[in-house]
């Protein structure tokens, strides 16, 4: 690993990228043609898709590629000088990326561990950010990116693509001026396999075991404790560890929970309460040593509607390889109001009448143009023109966080002290006994396995932190303890 240390890196990238602020956010020598000039960081699955979408882009070239897996970096190079004809540079260490002067924009697809201080030393190095979902591994994480965007000039996107997604955009503004009354209450759904016999199992083994060779793991492990590995498989479970990733929540659930947070009012600030009902439900007798709920109910008490998410990765019933659905979805959301309400995800959607009749349709692209969407905003150097900025992806990263925080200081449960608990919040008990019914299909038995149920936290929106009860236990989850010299910066 090269000694370069934290300090020696902030003075220079600071110097550096107050410079360029100073002189004016254009002020980078551009390629041929004016061209853009991107690095991609982290190109695993999601890294691929990004090279494709950024190079593919016209005034856009793909310059360079960093991965701590130097086979991840070096087949994607191989393959993109074949394509491009261009000579690819090759970094498995970050910190030497962010040197080169001739790199405009970084996209992002590290682990979810690595979100926060990717963009925050970007920004110090003068360059626009795309980040991948969620854009933080923990709460205060991403304030700490707004503010480096913010004090360093730079367009920060985050890849909530649906941010893009014309079809909601216009469904979204129809509800909010009201043409089908009042919002009762908001719900996301992120029914998906996660169960036995798909890659929501984390296979364990006996001991620690060696990463691969063609990693450096210390590199890959970067803000995270360096634990040793105790599974089998170091790419993508990571998701499901609570020292690298943020579940299913945090993972596709992230998506929905940013488009049934956005079409509330309220948008931009954090709800004042949260409650987790859940756990790793199902996995029993199948060497799974993953650890984050793969079942899940998330109640955010917005005002004046509420905001409940439900994560599912269990199938519809046991033994069966289809997915529950919630009156016709399984990924998306669901906006109950007073005369009707609205299903959609990715492509739109459609209002019904409370009978179930169809209304009318949204129809959208899915947000395809998300990435130019960004290219543009770099161009214009305007935040405003960013579909979906640094700030709007912190908030409902943060949601996610906030249910993760209520299981993580949670305690087993029996059903009826949960039914006790949620008491008349009917909204609760509704996706509660769903749940239950839904276990039940899956021969869960919750005596042997029961369920954590979450206290029911207090948020201050304005300082995000917990307030009240139990709060002294939630808020040392809402910063990690990190591990030099991968520290994120107090003061950015």
């Amino acid at each position: 690993m090269s000694r370069f240390t934290r300090r020696s890196f902030m003075k220079s990238t600071i110097a550096a990228g107050a410079g360029m602020v100073l002189a004016g956010p254009n002020s980078h020598v551009r390629g041929a043609n004016n061209d853009l000039r991107f690095a991609v960081v982290g190109t695993g699955g999601q890294g691929g898709g990004h090279i494709r979408y950024f190079n593919d882009k016209e005034g856009v070239n793909v310059v360079a590629l960093c991965d701590a897996d130097r086979d991840h970096v070096n087949k994607r190079a191989d393959d993109l000088e074949k394509k491009s004809g261009r000579k690819i540079k090759r970094y498995t260490d970050v910190r030497k990326l962010f040197e080169d002067k001739n790199i405009d924009a970084i996209s992002s697809a590290t682990p979810n561990h690595w979100h926060s201080l990717v963009t925050i030393w970007a920004c110090q190095a003068g360059k626009d950010v795309y980040i991948e979902k969620p854009v933080s591994h923990n709460i205060w994480e991403g304030r700490k990116m707004i503010e480096a965007a913010r004090k360093y000039g730079r367009i920060v996107q985050v890849g909530m693509q649906k941010r893009s997604d014309g079809g909601l955009i216009a469904a979204f503004k129809y509800i909010k001026e009201g043409k089908m009354g009042a919002i009762k209450w908001s719900r996301g759904f992120c029914y998906k396999g996660r169960g036995p016999g798909t890659n929501g199992i984390v296979y364990g083994t006996n001991g620690p075991t060696s990463p691969p060779a063609s990693v450096d793991y210390n590199l890959w492990c970067g803000p995270a404790e360096m634990e040793p590995l105790r599974r089998k498989s170091l790419h993508y479970k990571w998701h499901w560890m609570w020292n690298t990733g943020n579940g299913d929540l945090g993972n596709q659930g992230i998506h929905e929970m940013d488009l049934a947070r956005w079409v509330l009012d309220g948008d931009e600030k954090l709800a004042p309460t949260v409650m987790s009902i859940g756990g790793r439900l199902g996995c029993e007798g199948t060497g799974d040593a993953g650890e984050t709920a793969n079942t899940q109910i998330i109640y955010l008490g917005y005002k004046p509607a509420p905001l409940i998410f439900e994560v599912r990765g269990l199938p519809r019933k046991k033994g069966d390889s289809s997915m529950d659905n919630f009156r016709g979805t399984r990924v998306g959301i669901c906006v109950q109001c007073e005369n009707g309400y609205f299903v959609g995800g990715a492509g739109g959607g459609w209002t019904f009448t409370n009978d179930g009749e169809k209304i009318k349709q949204f129809k959208g692209g899915g947000g395809g143009n998300h990435h130019q969407n960004f290219i543009d905003a770099v161009r214009s150097r305007k935040v405003s023109d960013l579909n979906a900025d640094i700030e709007k992806g912190h908030i409902s990263s943060a949601l996610c966080h906030m249910g993760n925080v209520s299981h993580l200081v949670g305690k087993s449960a029996s059903v009826d002290e949960i039914k006790n608990t949620i008491g008349n919040n009917a909204d609760m008990m509704d996706s509660f006994d769903r749940m239950l019914q839904h276990l039940k299909a899956n021969e869960v038995n919750l005596e042997a396995t029961p369920l954590t149920m979450g206290p029911m936290l207090n948020m201050d929106p304005r300082s995000e932190k917990f307030i009240g009860e139990h709060s002294d236990w939630a808020n040392m989850l809402v910063k990690r303890n990190y591990r030099e010299p991968f520290v994120v910066p107090d003061k950015v």
